[in-house]
């Protein structure tokens, strides 16, 4: 095997200590170094990172950044569901913690990171930066591509990057219960993580499609003390609506919300989290890209393009934004792709209007890219992006012309899933088979037309717990799934109209 330096950090954020040569690394690999505080890299995954002796270390960032403040039109401000008026911060209190509010409407371009998070984030953080080569040799391809792998995290995901902090701020202000929704179950699985760290009680209503697809991840949240429902439920009045409606129904990402915040709404003990979507979310994921923006420079390149998987928004969100203000600043021009399901297409089949963010109404209504808050898209196996809508500041990006976006069938996603894996090893988890799929398309322009073109993908975890979605796959028996226009435009009639006036905010 040939040799490849590496880098490793000291997890504890004051310091870090540097190797300077190494064997590339896999799977629970270690060092015999004695050094009091030295750890791998990616936490017992592999990690691969060309680093030149002459290059500070990487450490930890210690301030996530606000992409508002460098933004010269200001996103519309979400309303209440009720007076459709622009939000109040105590019109949240009964849902978030004030510092988690505060950070919401922030327009400060930087909010430092609390030591206590700093200290978690060490068990994972920095993540490694990858160049892909033996995907690009199976290209034939010039171009060359490179991941930000996040699946190196405890819980297999970029999630915990903001359910640390969501976490801690409530367990700052004396919460002793958070209720959440999730997908797939990386991000429930991440809460779960958290709230086992800092002592509070963690319940999950997950989409029934993911919580029949996916039983791992709810053992996985079970282990770390979570209690985990399927949505919809009978528990909630939202859950037995939809149940009374159609016995049968798979869930969707919004009727989970809405059942969650129906329970944090109804006892002052408890609140809710949200694992994308919203301002603050967004804020805590930009580790992603500040990390990686050094990373690049250390290996000497610039991205063409910046790919990511796109649901909500918090992954492609986190890498891109930092790269983002680069860009605002003439320093980088690079293409930034957003990739969505075929079957669940915000950003390119929705509109950009206001609506809720979950199918009651119980959530403020917020500006984005949305399919109406009931559609219910059909149970594709990327169910952490089965959302109607799109994160209010990426769709408000979107819409000033800084990123564009694509949809690609999920049959194509695992073909390229498989490529990836069967070169680079790594299993990838649904989600992020829509990056690889439309690096694979670029990847494949690059040869064409000769190019050496720079794309930096999004790998935002891995597939452990999804591989009932690549046995269908390799079985033959994966079909691809696509919205019904008639069903986008009955959903879309039902978003409230007497707010007409706001979209022009």
């Amino acid at each position: 095997m040939a040799k490849q330096s590496f880098y490793y950090a000291d997890p504890l954020p004051l310091s870090t200590t540097k190797v300077k040569a190494g064997e590339q690394l896999f799977g629970c690999s270690a060092l015999k170094i004695k050094t009091k505080h030295l750890r791998l890299l990616s936490n017992g995954c592999r990690a691969r990172a060309a680093w030149n002796a002459d290059v500070k270390p990487l450490e930890i960032p210690r301030q996530w950044y606000n992409l508002i403040a460098d933004l010269s039109v200001k996103p519309p401000p979400p309303l209440h569901p009720k007076t459709f008026e622009p939000i109040k911060p105590e019109d949240l209190s009964p849902l978030f913690p004030d510092a988690l509010i505060k950070q919401e409407a922030s327009n400060d371009r930087f909010i430092d990171i609390p030591d206590e998070v700093l200290d978690i984030y060490g068990l994972w953080r920095p993540t490694p930066l990858i160049r892909a080569k033996r995907l690009e040799k199976l290209l034939d391809t010039p171009a060359r591509i490179y991941y930000k792998y996040e699946g190196v995290s405890p819980a297999g995901s970029h999630k915990p990057n903001t359910a640390v902090p969501q976490v801690y701020y409530n367990a700052q202000q004396g919460i002793k219960k958070i209720v959440t929704e999730t997908g797939a179950g990386q991000w429930g699985s991440s809460l779960a993580f958290a709230c086992s760290l800092f002592g509070l009680d963690c319940e999950v209503w997950q989409v029934r499609a993911s919580f029949d697809q996916k039983p791992y991840r709810r053992l996985m949240m079970e282990t770390w003390g979570a209690k985990v429902h399927p949505s919809p439920s009978s528990i909630t009045e939202t859950g037995r609506k939809i149940l009374q409606m159609d016995p049968y129904s798979p869930g969707s990402l919004g009727i989970a919300i809405s059942e969650a915040v129906e329970v944090a709404a109804m006892n002052a003990d408890t609140k809710y989290c949200l694992g994308s979507v919203l301002n603050h979310v967004l804020l805590h994921q930009t580790v992603i890209g500040e990390e990686c923006l050094k990373q690049m420079e250390a290996f000497g390149e610039t991205p063409d393009f910046i790919i990511g998987c796109a649901g909500g928004g918090s992954n492609l969100a986190g890498l891109s934004f930092p790269f983002i203000r680069e860009k605002l600043s003439g320093k980088i021009n690079p293409v930034i792709r957003a990739v969505e399901p075929a079957a669940c297409p915000s950003l390119t089949k929705g509109v950009y209007t206001y609506d809720y963010g979950d199918t009651a109404g119980m959530t403020p209504l917020m500006k984005m890219h949305t399919l109406g808050h009931n559609f219910i898209p059909d149970p594709i196996h990327a169910g952490g992006l089965r959302y109607h809508g799109m994160a209010p500041l990426l769709s408000h990006v979107y819409e000033l012309g800084h990123m564009e976006a694509i949809s690609i069938p999920q049959t194509e996603c695992f073909q390229g899933a498989i490529q990836f894996a069967r070169s680079e090893g790594l299993i990838p988890a649904p989600e992020p088979t829509h990056a690889i799929a439309a690096t694979i398309r670029e990847a494949l322009r690059c040869r064409e037309t000769r190019e050496a073109k720079v794309i930096l993908m999004a790998m935002c975890g891995h597939g452990h717990f999804d591989l009932t979605a690549y046995e269908k796959y390799l079985q033959g028996n994966m079909v691809d799934l696509s919205f019904e226009e008639e069903n986008i435009k009955e959903s879309l009639a039902k978003i409230p109209q007497v707010i007409a006036s706001s979209q022009n905010n």
